[in-house]
């Protein structure tokens, strides 16, 4: 892979606009000082293809990445050769820290669209952060969100109904859109259906016939990879087990 290109000023203030690093580098009360230090650190690669691999298992520790553009998904293959998704990477989500423990990657990412990355060397991003305090508490707070993606994960594969396990993925992807300061009722799925089900622990019908459901139950709305939350209560009933028999259930759909 080619080297990093490193970010001039414009250009870091620019692609970091949507991303939820913004705030180490633009907030008020980090001055011009501070914020050429962080501009050394970060750096630009050349844009990746849709399928390209940003490290494969086994790469070492280099730095952290953030997707400014494109989103990514992170899967390990098992003997068999079958393709497991650990989780997936939105515009912004900062990902690769599965590498810091051991030093060396323990799974791939790869772009699920065409992609641009901000990397942070580890190393010197360490070392600034110890002396930026307002850095490291935002470093801090991003490591806590990644680590509440593995726990979402946790909490969906434990969810004994397939239907319950796509409702809590929509809902979850939606409060993760709106995090980033993107649209949390109408979006687009950057993953494919397949992608979902071997996130989800399921196979391809079962998940379509969950978005199905969702849509049929006047909950959402499908359209391709379009989605749309029309009853933002009644999807988050839905991914915690349905209701008590108390709460009024979504109105259905006509079927024609």
């Amino acid at each position: 892979m080619s080297d990093p290109i490193p970010l001039d000023l414009v250009r870091l203030r620019r692609s970091c606009a949507d991303c939820s690093l913004q705030m180490l580098c633009l907030p008020a009360g980090v001055d011009a000082d501070d914020l050429g230090r962080l501009e050394s650190v970060v750096q630009r690669r050349k844009p990746l293809a849709k399928g390209d691999s940003l490290y494969r298992t086994g790469d070492p520790l280099r730095g952290v990445f953030v997707a400014s553009e494109g989103s990514f998904k992170t899967v390990v293959i098992n003997p068999a050769g079958e393709e497991h998704v650990l989780g997936f990477h939105l515009p912004g989500e900062l990902f690769g820290l599965d590498a810091v423990g051991t030093g060396q990657h323990r799974c791939e990412a790869v772009a699920l669209s065409d992609a641009r990355v901000c990397e942070l060397p580890f190393a010197q991003l360490s070392d600034i952060a110890a002396k930026l305090p307002s850095l490291q508490r935002q470093l801090l707070r991003v490591i806590g969100q990644s680590a509440d993606r593995d726990h979402d994960h946790v909490d969906v594969l434990s969810r004994r109904q397939a239907g319950e396990r796509v409702a809590l993925f929509v809902h979850t992807l939606s409060e993760r859109f709106r995090r980033i300061g993107r649209p949390a009722d109408d979006f687009q799925l950057p993953m494919s259906r397949d992608e979902i089900a071997r996130y989800l622990g399921l196979v391809l019908e079962t998940v379509s016939r969950g978005f199905s459901r969702l849509h049929d139950d006047g909950i959402i709305e499908v359209r391709g990879r379009r989605v749309r939350i029309l009853d933002e209560d009644a999807l988050s009933i839905a991914a915690n087990g349905g209701g008590d028999g108390l709460t009024p259930q979504p109105r259905k759909r006509d079927r024609a």
